[in-house]
């Protein structure tokens, strides 16, 4: 019953920062999972299938806000929802023990590029200008953001958003509302995959409950402060926490000694700390831009 409960805190954390950013619902989710010995394929379609539910209500409360640009949304899923499949039947036919390391150098390399993100680029203000999205653009886009999402539990977010938000055409709720909305159908896609190539019998229902009560509880409340609350340190928070379980999740499957370990640690928690330092300086001191309309 701890577990259950444990989990629900942690899908409500998850959904919240997914919804604030557009991003690290999956990653952090999956992050935590691969923590507790689960296997890559088995975590993967829990978390997804705990999405259907947390982003059926982030996408309802996202449209409720206004926060959706619904011809993106449109070119965005019809790609996602197919490279989401295609990810879930390899994840699902790779051994555990093999894949494992290889989705946390993945999982890694997201926490670095959400940091990075988050750190450097979120300090210059954006002016959004009238543009059209292409079609050729964003049908690739999400093709292999729909892969990679199911590969490596997440994966949606983080590859359109900042792809998006360095294009011209929409405001940024705007881009991290569609993203988040149209989570919904990559979801049930990668799920039905895992279904499929997998089974009912090895899933966790009580663990995918419990994440589905988290998340959808903080649905709602994230698509609230999307509009009023700035990103920035919040993006540094969860990809220094990316970067550090992955990395403690990679060093021990490549059996790297205790006092290299410990040294590597160290350094990452130095660096994470002097990041949120630098970050919550910037804000202090006015300088992260707003995004502006013209």
């Amino acid at each position: 019953m701890r577990k259950l409960i444990i989990f629900s805190i942690v899908g409500f954390l998850a959904q919240l920062i997914d919804g604030a950013l557009g991003m690290s619902y999956g990653a952090t989710s999956t992050t935590l999972l691969l923590t507790f010995g689960m296997a890559p394929a088995i975590v993967s379609a829990t978390v997804h299938l705990s999405e259907i539910a947390t982003t059926a209500a982030s996408g309802a409360s996202h449209l409720y806000f206004k926060n959706v640009d619904k011809e993106m949304l449109f070119k965005l899923i019809l790609p996602g929802v197919g490279g989401a499949f295609a990810g879930a039947a390899l994840l699902s036919s790779i051994p555990g023990d093999v894949i494992k390391p290889f989705i946390s150098i993945f999982l890694l390399s997201l926490g670095v590029y959400i940091m990075y993100r988050f750190l450097f680029k979120m300090n210059k203000a954006v002016t959004v200008k009238p543009g059209r999205n292409k079609t050729v653009f964003l049908l690739p886009l999400g093709a292999v953001a729909g892969f990679f999402d199911a590969v490596g539990g997440g994966g949606w977010g983080p590859i359109n958003t900042p792809v998006l938000l360095s294009q011209r055409g929409l405001t940024p709720r705007k881009i991290i509302g569609t993203v988040d909305t149209s989570e919904f159908f990559i979801a049930v896609s990668a799920s039905v995959g895992f279904l499929i190539f997998l089974g009912w019998s090895q899933l966790n229902w009580a663990l995918i409950g419990a994440f589905v009560i988290g998340g959808v509880i903080a649905a709602p409340i994230a698509a609230y402060l999307v509009r009023i609350v700035p990103a920035h340190l919040l993006g540094v928070l969860v990809g220094g926490f990316i970067i550090l379980t992955n990395a403690r999740t990679l060093l021990s499957t490549i059996h790297v000694p205790e006092e290299w370990s410990v040294v590597i640690h160290l350094a990452i928690l130095a660096f994470w700390a002097g990041a949120i330092v630098v970050t919550v300086k910037k804000a202090g001191s006015g300088s992260q831009g707003e995004p502006k309309t013209a």
